[in-house]
């Protein structure tokens, strides 16, 4: 038993002589087995690369071969030759590693060191791949038992070779923390990396899936969801097995987790927190649902020093059943309770519906006279190229035809928030309403309703395009024709269906052709039409709510993001390929009309991401960096929203780190955040705990249990 754990270790002694000589490679050596070892390389590279040796050289070796037959003699070294062979061998290998690198930071914008070596490359890839990768080498799945952590085999048996500093015993042991944790792929620690110990096996996971629930105006819940799935490889264990118990070989192998060592954000700057209220706080008679036990849930929350309340204003609900006439009569009691509170409010202008979708709990219609509308002319809704209608919301081709009663979509969207300046004046001369939030598209997000599950999206499928209404199809012939390329009035035929993967298609495959001369051309049209729409929409916002700040909400798209074409981003109108900056535009237009932008996957973490869903290629903390730096480099303020229920530490010193970068030069933060959301479950003594002292720390002060 002993040798076959001394075989498995790996550790034996011609082990170690040939981790020896490939550190030596370089040196000029003088013995047998090294010279044996440079013949063959040599052969080698000139097979496959046409590197001939002088003739010279080899009419020498040739003669020396045959002397050595003949005598029976050792054989000869020969330093200099050696040397050549040696300098040969390396500059080969040099080449090929310098390849490597210039494709790598050329096309995946790794940032790989300017001296790097191939073990760095390899080491590099294999924990961007989800592997752990320990400084000298030693390299295992994050499953796996880990040297570093407290291991007990419950036979007792030691593997041969597992790390001195790792304590293995049956009975008692303690914990080993990572002294180094391993550096990511695109430079600086992992933000994904927890421990090297995988403590979420054998237990329920929470798996990401993005949907277009509009859940309106939740972070991404509208755009991503919740579900439970068992994790792989066989039956849940109990609880407190599944949190510490894998199985090797049959056999059990329990796994203590170190724990985190945590920031103290005690004296950063002060980030206002808001929570989110329920969807159906106001029903569809806009009346107040549960004041009494509202008014108690306010107070606790008060009493931890949250700093207000974000709350939707459903056009579906106060203009529900003819046009120009408003009911805000449930808006003003919530408001003047929150008032009495002394609590500020977040108020979003939510011109999308809610419901049909996963995690829904209401449904909140467009209002009654839109959907008769759009029962004579279904083109006042995006379409799909199936010709499918999503009545979420309103197609942007209607932003200025009169096909609602004899008024364009954006003289609507104006006279309904105009109509709520006038409504509750005094809470904004008062400062409660601290600022508005428009909503811009499905879920009330900037973005087309490209991947609507009531239409069989499912996760991580790049979606469609949603262009095919008459409105925004004659914009598309109009763009074609000032191009000079009429042809080009379609939208792409080879983009597959919802559920496709970009490899899958000749359009957002590698060298697809999202990035040919058509390509270019529609993407630029699709995405500048999302540009434009927000842009007509805020300068009529500007205009109704006068000083106070606006803000628009983007979603996250980072299904994909680790692809060439990041197509569930383009389906959505994010012009966002490896080789282009689509944020950068919207940030600009943020900029003109001085509008804070609203960005949510601040929690999610792409190492988890791999492990749920290694084939979705997502990476949410690329896409968080891209987006905030594209703000901020646009000065204009950035505030963010979980896209996911958080109630565990892990998950809000995750949206601590996003929102107050560690040792940024100019001291960047975002400039507020809102919780999803208000519920029994957040209630829960020690859910309530730990939110109350994720809002000290986003505040800036002290708590006295930090994990150090």
């Amino acid at each position: 038993m002993a040798q076959e754990m001394e075989k498995l270790g790996g550790t034996s002694e011609e082990d170690d002589e040939e981790m020896d000589m490939g550190v030596k490679e370089e040196d000029d050596e003088d013995e047998d087995d090294e010279e044996k070892k440079a013949n063959s390389d040599n052969a080698m590279i000139n097979a496959s690369e046409g590197i001939a040796c002088p003739n010279s050289f080899q009419e020498q070796q040739q003669e020396q071969d045959q002397q050595l037959a003949g005598s029976g003699g050792p054989r000869r070294c020969r330093p200099k030759e050696e040397k050549e062979r040696t300098k040969l061998r390396e500059r080969h290998r040099r080449a090929i590693t310098a390849r490597i690198l210039a494709g790598l930071r050329r096309h995946g914008n790794y940032n790989l060191r300017v001296r790097a070596d191939i073990n760095d490359v390899i080491a590099a890839l294999a924990r961007e791949a989800g592997w752990i990768v320990l400084p000298d080498g030693t390299t295992f799945p994050s499953r796996s038992q880990v040297p570093t952590s407290t291991s007990i085999h419950l036979q007792g048996a030691r593997p041969a070779g597992a790390a001195s500093n790792a304590a293995v015993t049956s009975s008692s042991s303690h914990v080993v923390p990572l002294q180094n944790p391993p550096t990511s792929l695109r430079g600086g620690t992992s933000p994904g990396f927890r421990t090297i110990v995988d403590y979420r096996s054998g237990r329920m996971k929470g798996v990401y899936m993005p949907t277009s629930s509009p859940y309106g105006r939740s972070s991404t819940t509208r755009s991503r969801t919740l579900t439970m799935a068992v994790d792989r490889g066989g039956t849940e264990n109990s609880s407190l097995a599944g949190n510490c118990m894998d199985t090797v070989d049959h056999k059990q192998v329990m796994d203590i987790a170190p724990r985190l060592r945590e920031r103290d954000f005690a004296g950063t700057p002060y980030v206002p927190v808001y929570v989110m209220l329920p969807l159906g706080v106001i029903n569809k008679k806009c009346e107040l649902v549960d004041p009494d036990g509202l008014l108690k849930q306010l107070r606790v929350l008060k009493s931890v020093n949250v700093d207000g309340v974000m709350v939707d204003c459903w056009w579906g609900i106060v203009e529900a059943h003819t046009p120009q006439e408003y009911n805000w009569s449930g808006y003003k009691r919530l408001f003047q309770i929150v008032r009495d509170l002394k609590l500020k409010l977040q108020v979003v202008m939510s011109f999308h519906e809610c419901g049909g979708n996963v995690g829904d709990d209401v449904c909140i219609p467009l209002p009654h006279w839109v959907a008769e509308i759009g029962r004579s002319n279904p083109d006042i809704f995006f379409t799909d190229r199936e010709g499918r209608r999503n009545p979420e919301c309103l197609s942007w081709g209607t932003d200025k035809e009169r096909v609602l009663r004899g008024r364009t979509a954006v003289e609507v969207y104006f006279d309904y928030m105009r109509s709520f300046r006038i409504e509750f004046d005094e809470f904004f001369e008062d400062g409660i309403i601290s600022e508005i939030e428009v909503g811009l598209g499905p879920c009330g997000e900037l973005r087309y309703p490209s991947y609507p599950v009531k239409h069989g999206w499912r996760y991580p499928g790049i979606g469609e395009f949603q262009c095919y209404d008459q409105y925004l199809l004659k914009s598309l012939r109009k763009a074609a024709e000032v191009r000079g390329h009429s042809f080009w009035a379609r939208g792409p035929d080879n983009a597959g269906s919802y559920n496709s993967r970009p490899h899958e298609t000749g359009f957002f495959c590698d060298g697809g052709d999202y990035d040919s001369y058509y390509g270019r051309f529609f993407l630029n049209w699709y995405s500048q039409i999302l540009i434009d729409h927000a842009d007509r929409v805020l300068s009529l916002a500007k205009l109704a709510f006068e000083s106070t700040c606006i803000a628009v909400k983007l979603s996250g798209i980072h299904w994909w993001y680790k692809t060439a074409s990041h197509a569930a981003e383009l389906t959505s109108g994010f012009y966002n390929p490896c080789n282009r900056d689509g944020y950068a535009a919207i940030a600009s237009m943020l900029k003109k009309h001085g509008a804070a932008l609203n960005f949510t996957c601040v929690e999610l973490r792409t190492l988890d991401q791999h492990e749920d869903f290694p084939e979705a290629l997502a990476d949410p903390e690329g896409l968080v960096w891209q987006v905030l730096n594209a703000a901020w480099d646009a000065s204009i303020p950035v505030a963010s929203e979980n896209a996911l229920p958080c109630h565990d530490r892990e998950g809000y010193n995750k949206i601590l780190e996003n929102a107050k970068p560690l040792n940024d030069p100019d001291g960047r933060h975002l400039s507020a955040f809102t919780y999803l959301r208000l519920s029994p479950l957040l209630m829960e003594r020690n859910n309530f705990l730990e939110f109350e002292r994720f809002v000290k720390r986003m505040h800036g002060e002290a708590v006295m249990d930090l994990q150090l």
